[in-house]
């Protein structure tokens, strides 16, 4: 069969650039349009242009909430407006600061109340940025979110309070200063083994599709992180639009997985078709994840926005502590890396999937097809990227736009230490890489905690390169 037999047809690489085009639009309305159902503050540009605006949309089930009374108190005084009838409220204030920003519930609708958990009144700073944006959560919803930026702004954003982001939290299975703080050595490795499992396992579904790629097409993909970081903003997107969490969570890994598969389509596909090499191709996903992290720097900003429930409970297990959030992602987080492990080991795809990542010229042989079987990787691996990027939101807490690429080293140190290309070496080196990494919080200063997964690293590729779970190559 000659090239040209194989070649895409031309209308149907115009069509798959247009729905990613589509796609991008639809991105940055979710992100930048203050018509988005919970999208905050209208983009009318205020007297002289510079007077600090506190602004955010009331709606309750998708209905705007009209009447509302809010309230925001600081140094400078004390101001109060009411929602519109599309449900947007919008004070300026007489200087930047922090504000206190409390809603009426008293003039909310009868029937509709503030979600569990909820904090009202919030604290609001501006810091650099002239406008601030809440979103109050009502009914099943939780947690409060920062509301997106208006489109075409300069300065939109400005950071709520909200608690740290990695390394900074002081939430049980977190840490901010090295030592036990004056508890028993036991209950402090405890906790921080609670959290490396936990961060392990996120670590692990973000990095399974890094290793599957590498082993199916020797391709380091240094764009996986935005991939991560894609998933998170999406939820935070569809959260914001209205949307249950649940179901903007399954929206998100959804729109994660056609974001594998239109980059394998437009990207790596035409790539492998042309017999690129690695070296280069290794360079293409270097410039295409700058060119993705700074597309969602510009429509989503550069501050850190919580998702709904970002704010959860401290449970007790026996002597130790550990947030809501942390034991719903560990839980999630192992129920889908065992799904995935029974998938790879047992059906026919997963067994299909381990033949191209073993020898993908043998498989070719025995009469697989490797392309489909590369497409459905890109597509799965994205999809529990997209997935990691949430769970590690609500690690963290918070989503911003460089949240991938700050994990993808250890990412890669992860696949490195299990075993480069193996099905099984992500799960088994992000789970030692997650826990060695949060319990050496309890000797470092958080700031320098993934250090030491790097070493892990560098002591693995001089040692034993081919990792855990890999296998020695012959030379010659």
């Amino acid at each position: 069969m000659t090239h040209d037999l194989v070649r895409r047809p031309r209308w149907k690489r115009t069509a798959l650039v247009a729905l990613a085009l589509g796609l991008l639009a639809i991105l940055g309305g979710f992100l930048a349009g203050p018509a988005a159902a919970s999208a905050v503050a209208a983009t009318d540009t205020l007297a002289g242009g510079t007077a600090p605006v506190i602004s955010g949309s009331l709606r309750n089930e998708g209905e705007p909430l009209a009447g509302v009374r809010i309230t925001a108190t600081g140094d400078a005084g004390t101001v109060e407006t009411t929602s519109e009838d599309d449900g947007r409220w919008q004070i300026e204030v007489p200087a930047k600061g922090t504000y206190s920003v409390e809603l009426d519930e008293s003039t909310l609708p009868d029937g509709v109340s503030l979600a569990d958990g909820q904090e009202n009144p919030r604290e609001v700073s501006f810091g650099n940025t002239t406008r601030a944006g809440v979103i109050f959560q009502f009914g099943a919803g939780g947690g409060a979110a920062a509301a997106p930026a208006p489109s075409g702004a300069d300065d939109t954003t400005a950071v709520p309070s909200s608690p740290p982001t990695a390394g900074e939290t002081a939430a049980p299975g977190t840490t901010t200063d090295t030592g036990t703080g004056g508890r028993a050595f036991g209950v402090v490795l405890g906790e921080r083994a609670l959290a490396g499992l936990t961060f392990g396992l996120i670590l692990a579904l973000c990095s399974v599709g890094l290793n599957l790629i590498l082993g199916t097409t020797g391709l380091n993909n240094f764009s996986h992180g935005e991939t991560v970081t894609l998933g998170a903003v999406l939820a935070f997107a569809f959260a914001a639009l209205g949307l249950p969490m649940w179901l903007a969570i399954i929206a998100a890994v959804a729109g994660g997985g056609l974001y594998g598969y239109l980059n394998d389509t437009l990207l790596w596909r035409p790539l492998r078709r042309r017999r690129a090499g690695l070296v280069p191709m290794m360079i293409v996903s270097i410039g295409f994840a700058l060119t993705v992290r700074y597309i969602l720097q510009f429509f989503f900003g550069g501050s850190t926005r919580q998702l709904p429930y970002a704010q959860g409970p401290v449970f007790d297990l026996g002597p130790f502590s550990i947030t809501r959030n942390n034991l719903v992602s560990m839980l999630v987080a192992l129920a889908v890396v065992i799904i995935v492990s029974l998938l790879l080991m047992k059906s026919k795809i997963g067994k299909a999937t381990r033949a191209v990542a073993d020898n993908p010229a043998l498989a070719s042989a025995s009469g697989i097809d490797v392309d489909r079987v590369i497409r459905i990787i890109w597509i799965t691996g994205a999809a529990l990227a997209a997935l990691g990027g949430i769970l590690y939101a609500y690690y963290r807490p918070g989503v911003t736009f460089n949240m991938g690429q700050q994990i993808l080293l250890m990412m890669f140190a992860a696949v490195t230490l299990g075993g480069l290309g193996t099905v099984f070496g992500a799960l088994v080196g992000s789970l030692i890489v997650g826990i060695f990494v949060e319990i050496s919080t309890i000797w470092l200063s958080a700031d320098l905690k993934y250090v030491g997964a790097l070493v892990i690293m560098i002591l693995v590729l001089v040692f034993r390169p081919q990792g855990i779970l890999g296998r020695k190559e012959r030379i010659g």
